[in-house]
């Protein structure tokens, strides 16, 4: 009999993440167990060394930093436990995660630039770097659009419309 309850419960614990994104996601739990632990272990032992820890801010920053780090470690070990790779989407007609999109406001103003972005799951999530998450309000309102479609997205400022110049 199948535990429902615990594969709905591991459904949701799903990462969404391009093969680079996991990549990232291992090299940075490989550093912080291989390299950083090593690091911290090391300040807490001279951070001790110093006597009387009551009084030892090197001990309490130390300590601090463990406690972030081993919480940075299993958040990481489930993200990659969890993960699911987004293939990549060459030629499709709508847009689905893995896919990029280039999009202009709607409608167009003269000499209006276009802007390709990269639809990803919410861990890779990097605006500055042209990559916008599934769940973000753009990325969610391009989902399964096609090219020539326009998009309305609910913004703090109002609704701003997107028209979907092509998928590349």
């Amino acid at each position: 009999m199948t535990d429902t309850k615990s594969t709905a419960q591991d459904e949701s614990k799903v990462t969404l993440v391009t093969k680079e994104g996991y990549a990232k996601l291992k090299e940075e739990l490989d550093n912080l167990r291989n390299v950083k632990r090593g690091e911290v272990a090391g300040r807490l032992k001279e951070a001790i060394s110093y006597g009387d820890l009551s009084e030892n801010s090197e001990y309490e920053e130390a300590k601090n930093e463990q406690a972030w780090l081993e919480g940075r470690i299993l958040e990481l070990e489930d993200k990659v436990k969890y993960a699911k790779i987004i293939e990549e989407k060459a030629h499709l007609a709508t847009v689905q995660l893995g896919t990029s999109v280039v999009i202009r406001s709607f409608p167009a103003a003269k000499g209006a630039a276009t802007e390709e972005y990269t639809i990803v799951g919410s861990t890779e999530a990097d605006p500055l770097g042209h990559k916008i998450s599934n769940e973000s309000p753009v990325g969610a309102a391009l989902l399964n659009k096609g090219k020539g479609d326009v998009v309305k997205v609910m913004t703090p400022n109002g609704v701003i419309e997107y028209e979907i110049i092509s998928l590349v």
